[in-house]
């Protein structure tokens, strides 16, 4: 596969650099190791049955083992189908029906409830160490074909899978090594899930095309992390805004100080957060943009200046531009084909560019702002209402810690503009007064209707706001 012969050239030009450890222990798994290993699994999953392009689902909790399964799969030119760990064994049940993998590599095997054959990562890799009879079969071929299907979230609806090849894979990690000066010397703190694009098409695909090495962080802890910053010298951080909010809850921002490189996705990340990130660090945090369709689109620079609110600009070989109602299309090497089982329908426009579902707007200096999701926007009266715009607006309201607005349904007015609310005060937002503050900035029919108070609001495992979930209570 296209992807991992990228990798197995550094590991092999290598052989004693170190590729990981894990934040958890001293042990350190050097190039040679990772090659030789990898391959052991991927002989014991064909010995199992597993030929190129069959699906392989893979739900874990970050591990050395997890990394070492995920590229032993992709080097045996199968497919990942990567499935978040929180998923209950109904949820899982939609993606196994779908994509019909033919075995499961997961923690904890009770979750599947259909017949195919579950292995926890550690006995896959314990099997590949203690076994002296694994069969040597191809690896890491010219193959382009099928490496992913990536699971879209599902808050609004069925989750599909996005198909990727091993092409789209490479060509996105070369991007962001080229966009964030990655190189050998680099060493990526990885606390993300690895589920999710975020965490493979970024954090794992980055630092073996580059052939930098990372730290597994098995649980994302703030003390631990700040004990791993101490112990080691880590020179990138890739993390949601929930994270830096932790840090920054704790005190801790200013323990990222000493890295090269730290990065915010998955989420928008709040003005006043990048602003302490930049105060405490000494540096303005990279925010980019990236979908499980697209892996990374756009980033703020290197080199230059990065601005609060933006995603930045597009990353080398991607192409970005506005469409109709300022909807947000993309095209380039590191594009989808399309979905799993799934007619193309209308996510491609007619000359070949794909339709994110996100509206943007760009800057005089061409950096891309995210106003919000299509199936986001709120109609109210025959006006049209951003979420993203009265979000902004409001978090600059005194007490406000945190802000999501919906829409729902109103027999007079289409929809009605609510505003759920996390408060530091004792007493619930004064409505009236809180429309006078935000009255010179905001049109009225984009004022909330109703305010609703909350200890804190639903989000996924990425920290997205599950705006389906408050939809439902409005």
């Amino acid at each position: 596969m296209v992807l991992t012969r990228e990798w197995v050239r550094h590991w092999r030009a290598a052989p004693d650099a170190e590729v990981m450890r894990t934040s958890t222990d001293a042990k350190i798994m050097t190039g040679l190791e990772v090659e030789e290993l990898t391959g052991r699994i991927a002989g014991g999953l064909h010995e199992q049955g597993v030929r190129p392009g069959d699906r392989v689902l893979l739900s874990c909790a970050p591990s050395v083992e997890t990394v070492l399964c995920y590229v032993a799969i992709l080097r045996l030119g199968a497919v990942v189908v990567p499935a978040n760990t929180g998923y209950t064994a109904r949820e899982l049940s939609h993606v196994i029906s779908d994509s019909k993998p033919a075995i499961a590599i997961i923690d904890s095997p009770e979750r599947t409830r259909h017949d195919v054959p579950s292995h926890t990562p550690g006995a896959l890799v314990s099997s590949a160490t203690s076994s002296a009879h694994i069969a040597r079969v191809e690896l890491d071929s010219e193959h382009d074909g099928p490496a992913m299907i990536a699971y879209t979230s599902g808050t609004t609806g069925v989750p599909k899978g996005a198909l990727l090849s091993a092409g789209n894979l490479l060509a996105g990690a070369r991007a962001l090594v080229d966009a964030w000066g990655w190189t050998p010397a680099d060493v990526l703190i990885h606390a993300l899930p690895m589920f999710h694009m975020h965490g493979l098409g970024a954090g794992l695909n980055g630092t073996f095309t580059a052939g930098a090495s990372l730290i597994v962080v098995p649980r994302f802890d703030v003390a631990d992390l700040v004990e791993v910053l101490r112990t080691n010298k880590p020179t990138m951080f890739f993390g949601v805004p929930t994270m830096y909010a932790r840090f920054a809850e704790q005190g801790q921002l200013s323990s990222l100080r000493e890295l090269r490189l730290v990065v915010s996705g998955s989420a928008p990340l709040d003005p006043v957060l990048f602003k302490a990130i930049t105060e405490e660090t000494g540096q303005s945090p990279v925010e980019r943009y990236g979908m499980s369709e697209t892996v990374m689109l756009t980033s703020n620079p290197l080199n230059g200046i990065r601005k609060a609110g933006s995603v930045g600009k597009p990353l080398p070989g991607v192409q970005v531009r506005l469409g109709d109602s300022d909807g947000v299309e993309v095209r380039g090497p590191n594009v989808f084909s399309g979905y799993w089982n799934r007619p193309e329908g209308d996510v491609f426009t007619p000359d070949g560019w794909f339709k994110t579902g996100d509206i943007g707007r760009f800057d005089e200096d061409g950096y891309l702002y995210l106003v919000g999701r299509a199936s986001d926007l709120i109609i109210t009266g025959g006006y049209n209402v951003y979420p993203r715009e009265v979000e902004d607006v409001i978090r600059d309201l005194p007490d406000i810690q945190d802000i999501a607005v919906v829409g729902v349904p109103d027999p007079t007015w289409g929809e009605l503009v609510i505003a759920f609310y996390v408060s530091s005060g004792q007493a619930p937002v004064d409505e009236v007064l809180a429309a006078e503050l935000i009255s010179d900035r905001l049109a009225p029919y984009k004022h909330p209707r109703r305010w609703i108070r909350m200890t804190e609001l639903p989000r996924n495992a990425m920290g997205k706001v599950r705006r389906d979930l408050l939809r439902e209570q409005g």
